[in-house]
């Protein structure tokens, strides 16, 4: 049996099966609605208002409301463009490009007797080439009989192109950081390594789950192959604009280097998570992967390769790989942190001569997910929080509007504030009379006579608690682990949006950083997607990026057995 389910605001009418959620329902139309919890009615982000033929207008949330009648349904309002940092610190490095362009003379072939028309081709570039059938294809179909003038693109000693044209073709490389909540895409002319354009996106994925642990439960229950055409539907929309603003085709990229977190390497790639969510939570593959652009539905040049970093173990990523690739945390002697706190947290501490990463589960509390108001930080998101010498609160908000939510930035201003307004103490209990739904909360925003402004509860200082003292226990286990004392630390490398506009005086304040590293503190951008750039300008990052991942230890936080008190002792604000 079907129905028919009709969306007002967007004009959009859908004949589904009954029994299906509207949650399902507005994946499949392409929607993309927000749901941190993976469908488990926990969040209530996806909240939306419907009605059947004659009856009242009712919330609902679209996981838990199956469709069994004709539905009208009436979506909330929508959040704004997120603004995704593409920005990064990056290590200075001469430019090699990994794709070079090489202008060549092909001597007439009476002057070649014996030679095959490819051993022409490799005599006039001066390096072995290797066959590759459509260029050899492209070759023959040229009369070169009294020799020619052509160009060459090449990555190593694969041909992606032959042009015969005068003008010198445009060769522009792709850099992707494929995050678990948003995705950074870089153009990058090859000759030069000028980034030309970059773009940004929400990853679609979080219709499937807020965090790696939701969506490969999801692939793991249902199939990972949804989560895979999203993901890779979304990166060649990006690469399409990117290519459009620079004014050329996609056709003009022949390499596309991309990193991020283990799942989300995994889900590109359409391979099952299964080995990562089981003991001993190791990849299905780790090391640095070369593939066809067109096996993975990348479209670029028809000889395009997509080059993957490697990862380090089953939580620690390609991104983390390319964080040591951008940094100097791995090129010095002075010992250093880098942090790179998003839906999951990655830490690595050391230097040249030994590094240690770990993963801790700090969720996606930091993101503004499992946040009574909590959102991405998009406009009406309250970024940071003050407090004036009288006491007074104050709020800054993206866009200069009406706060409309906080997002993980103001999450920690607000928590480090409220503590030294006397409002939260140093065990996470809030003092306040007001309250929802019997839970006490302090208010920024509150329309007069209701409660659908914004503000922070007791459960949301619950959650941050947890994630900081995921990330604090990370940190100190590593400096144990690696026999050193904090105060050793030089520099602090601190990676990500969030920790671009964190203010390292509050992180250190409520204890997610620990407050001896406070002056040490640089915030290096998107280090991840710096790292994927370097793939494609120098030639050599490849190899520096499997040695890097092979050299740097893993530590398994939750297997030390001192790890559960380390970490119940860092859930204090003390």
């Amino acid at each position: 049996m079907t129905y028919w389910v009709r969306w007002e605001k967007e004009q959009k009418a859908m004949e589904v099966n009954a029994g299906k959620t509207l949650l399902e329902v507005m994946i499949e139309a392409g929607m993309h609605p927000d749901a941190p919890c993976g469908g488990e009615g926990k969040c209530g982000k996806c909240r939306v208002w419907c009605h059947g033929q004659g009856e009242e207008e009712r919330e609902v949330l679209a996981c838990q409301t199956r469709v069994d009648r004709d539905l009208w349904v009436r979506t909330g309002e929508s959040v704004g463009a997120i603004h995704v940092l593409t920005g990064g610190y990056g290590r200075k490095t001469e430019i090699h490009p990994l794709v070079t362009v090489q202008r060549i003379a092909l001597a007439p072939r009476k002057e070649q007797p014996g030679l095959s028309e490819w051993e022409r081709l490799q005599k006039a570039s001066g390096i072995p080439l290797r066959e590759s059938l459509p260029m050899v294809r492209k070759l023959s179909q040229r009369n070169t009989k009294d020799g020619a003038d052509l160009w060459i693109v090449r990555s190593r000693e694969k041909v992606l192109e032959l042009s015969f044209e005068q003008e010198e073709p445009q060769v522009w490389g792709a850099a992707f950081d494929i995050g678990t909540t948003s995705l950074a895409g870089y153009l990058v002319d090859l000759k030069s390594g000028e980034v030309l354009t970059t773009a940004s996106a929400i990853n679609p994925q979080f219709s499937y789950g807020a965090d790696v642990i939701g969506r490969a439960n999801y692939a793991l229950e249902e199939s990972e192959e949804p989560l895979t055409a999203c993901i890779r539907e979304k990166v060649n929309e990006m690469l399409a604009e990117m290519c459009r603003r620079a004014q050329g085709s996609c056709q003009d990229v022949y390499a596309v280097s991309m990193v991020g977190n283990s799942c989300m390497h995994h889900l590109f790639l359409g391979i099952s998570p299964q080995s990562m969510v089981h003991a001993p939570y190791q990849p299905a593959v780790n090391r640095h992967l070369i593939l066809p652009a067109s096996d993975l539905g990348i479209e670029a040049a028809s000889e395009a390769e997509v080059f993957w970093l490697p990862l380090i173990a089953g939580f620690v990523g390609a991104d983390t790989v390319g964080g040591l690739l951008s940094t100097e945390l791995a090129w010095q002697d002075e010992l250093s942190l880098l942090i790179d706190i998003g839906t999951n947290g990655e830490l690595v501490m050391g230097n040249r001569s030994r590094r240690m990463a770990c993963s801790t589960a700090a969720g996606p509390a930091l993101e503004g997910a499992k946040i009574s108001c909590g959102m991405r930080g998009a406009d009406g998101a309250i970024e940071h929080v003050e407090v004036d010498e009288s006491g007074g609160v104050h709020i800054q908000v993206i866009g200069g509007g009406i706060a409309k939510g906080i997002c993980g930035s103001g999450l920690i201003d607000a928590i480090a504030v409220l503590l030294r307004i006397g409002v939260i103490d140093d065990d996470g209990h809030m003092n306040s009379d007001d309250q929802i739904d019997g839970q006490p909360v302090y208010w920024f925003r509150r329309p007069q006579g209701t409660d659908s402004g914004v503000y922070l509860s007791q459960k949301d200082v619950r959650e941050v608690q947890l994630a900081k003292g995921a990330i604090a226990a990370g940190v100190t286990l590593l400096a144990a682990q690696l026999g050193i004392t904090l105060t050793k630390i030089e520099k602090v490398y601190l990676a990500g949006a969030f920790g671009t506009y964190l203010r390292p005086e509050n992180a250190c304040r409520i204890g997610l950083i620990p407050r001896e590293l406070e002056n040490r503190i640089t915030a290096v951008g998107n280090s991840a997607g710096e790292g994927a750039i370097q793939i494609l300008t120098c030639e050599n990052a490849i190899r520096d990026a499997e040695r890097l991942a092979r050299e740097t230890e893993f530590l398994e936080l939750a297997s030390l057995p001192e790890f559960q008190d380390v970490f119940v002792d860092e859930l204090s604000f003390e």
